[in-house]
This record gives structure tokens, C-alpha cells and sequence, in this order.
């Protein structure tokens, strides 16, 4: 019974070191996999991951160049002018559900003063094999003033948490295991507890590969949209006479603020006046 328990503290001492081999740092040359003898998984095995872009990890962590496709998070900016800002984001919108995509944000403003009309912005999330397709219906909707596609790169990032994330589910099943071997309240908690740790592991590495997935699989556009603003040719004609009502009114403000001073003063002058010369009238009689 010694022997059986001598054992189990091993096992769960050997799995705690290789738990700790399995840190967060991101590095194509180091190894993914414990190296110990009790933890270790055959490495002569290659972990073939199935999804819609599968590659390989070999046994040192490192992806097979020949059987890696690229994982490529896509955005794209456009500026259209459109002659009814509404109705173009409905229509975008449109576009989006047309291409099994959806609409993330969405906003407009009117603008006002000599250029008034109505802008707006948009965000749609579409299916990254359909940018191009979208980008040249929206084309359709008004003028094209400006159009950028950026990509962004994230291979290396996704090949190490997918390989991160397999080691960390292969040392759950083998913590199981030794679970399930245990028995006293001891050991059993010390396995649970490390249990606990590597779940958290799990649960944050999958909730960034998800994270991954949607960037990869949705591109996202952005859309700047505007109504061309209003230009008149009126040779100057329309300025003079704009001058020309300014100044009229300037004017007239400027006699009435002469009349409003003046008047006091006019009032108070013709009152001292008319008291000199009723006393200059009694002074001679």
C-alpha cells in the first residue's frame, strides 16, 4: 500500500513539473510537450488538427512548412459618396446579409452650413473569401473615393496556442486518471487543485482561439459614407449682393445704436437749455 502511494505522489509530482513546462511565452523553438517520462506523449505522433485551414505540429512545436495554410485577419476601409446617405447604409446592410455576413456598428449625422447633408459609418463583418466579391458590390451603390485592405498575420500565434492548448487537454486526461487512482482526501486534492489550474489554461486558451477563428473567418470593412457637398457657380454675383445685404444691415444697425446714444443726450442738452433761459428771462426783469 506504501509502494501504491509512493507511486501516485510521483505521478502527481511529475505532472506538476510538466505543467510548469507548458508557460505562456510564445516561441517557435521551444518544445510544447513535458519531458517527463511518467507525462510524456509519444512525440513520434504528429497532432493533426481538423479544421477549415488544417496544418500539422511536429514533435518539436514547430509547423510544417509544407502543410500550413496562413491564418489572416483582413480589414478593409472604404469612402463612398452616395446621393442618399440612409439608403446606402440600408443598402450595405443588405449587402451583408446577402453575403452571410452582419452589420457590427452603425451611425449617421447631418451637416450643416453651406455644405449640408447627411453622413455616416458602418462596419460589416463578411465571410473573408467574399471580401472581393462585397467590395465590388458596394462599388455599385455610389463613387469610390478611397479603398484600403490591410492583413495581418497571426500563423505563428494561432500554431502556439492550438499546440499549447492540446498539451494542456492531454494533461487534464492524464490528471483524470490519476484521480481517479487516488486515495486519500490528500491526494485527492492536490489533484483537483491542479485540475482547476489547467482548466483555467484551457478555458483562456480557447476562449482567444475562438477569438482567432471569427477574425480569420469574418473580414471586416469599414465604410465611410457621404453625400457630395453642394457647389454653386455663381461668378461673385451671389457674394457682392450677400456683401451688400451685410453691409445695409450694418448700417442700419449702426443709426440705431447712433440714435439710441444721441437721443439721451439731445433730451438732456434741450433741458438745460430751456432752464438757462428761463433764468437768463428773470435775471433781466
Amino acid at each position: 500500500m506504501k509502494r501504491t502511494h509512493l507511486f501516485l505522489f510521483i505521478l502527481l509530482s511529475l505532472s506538476v513539473i510538466a505543467a510548469g513546462c507548458t508557460g505562456y511565452e510564445s516561441s517557435s523553438e521551444q518544445s510544447v510537450y513535458p519531458e517527463s517520462d511518467m507525462l510524456s506523449y509519444d512525440l513520434e505522433e504528429t497532432s493533426t488538427f481538423d479544421d477549415a485551414s488544417s496544418f500539422k505540429v511536429t514533435d518539436n512545436g514547430a509547423a510544417s512548412q509544407s502543410s500550413v495554410t496562413r491564418k489572416v485577419i483582413t480589414t478593409s476601409s472604404v469612402s463612398i459618396e452616395v446621393k442618399n446617405t440612409p439608403e446606402a447604409l440600408d443598402d450595405i446592410s443588405d449587402i451583408a446579409d446577402e453575403f452571410d455576413g452582419y452589420v457590427s456598428s452603425s451611425s449617421v449625422y447631418t451637416r450643416y452650413g453651406d455644405d449640408e447633408g447627411m453622413y455616416g459609418y458602418i462596419t460589416i463583418r463578411v465571410p473573408s473569401s467574399e471580401l472581393d466579391k462585397v467590395l465590388d458590390t458596394m462599388g455599385d451603390l455610389g463613387k469610390v473615393t478611397s479603398e484600403s485592405t490591410t492583413a495581418s498575420d497571426v500563423t505563428e500565434e494561432y500554431i502556439d496556442v492550438s499546440a499549447r492548448l492540446s498539451n494542456l487537454e492531454k494533461q487534464e486526461t492524464r490528471l483524470g486518471e490519476i484521480l481517479e487512482m487516488s486515495t486519500t482526501v490528500e491526494e485527492v486534492l492536490s489533484v483537483e487543485k491542479e485540475l482547476g489550474r489547467v482548466r483555467g489554461e484551457i478555458e483562456s486558451l480557447t476562449g482567444r482561439l475562438n477569438y482567432l477563428n471569427d477574425r480569420i473567418d469574418l473580414a471586416t470593412i469599414n465604410v465611410d459614407v457621404s453625400e457630395p457637398r453642394n457647389i454653386t457657380h455663381s461668378w461673385g454675383l451671389r457674394d457682392a449682393l450677400s456683401d451688400s445685404v451685410r453691409g445695409f444691415i450694418g448700417s442700419v444697425n449702426g443709426i440705431i445704436v447712433f440714435i439710441g446714444v444721441a437721443i439721451p443726450i439731445v433730451i438732456f442738452v434741450s433741458i438745460v437749455g430751456v432752464m438757462l433761459i428761463l433764468l437768463k428771462r428773470r435775471v433781466w426783469r
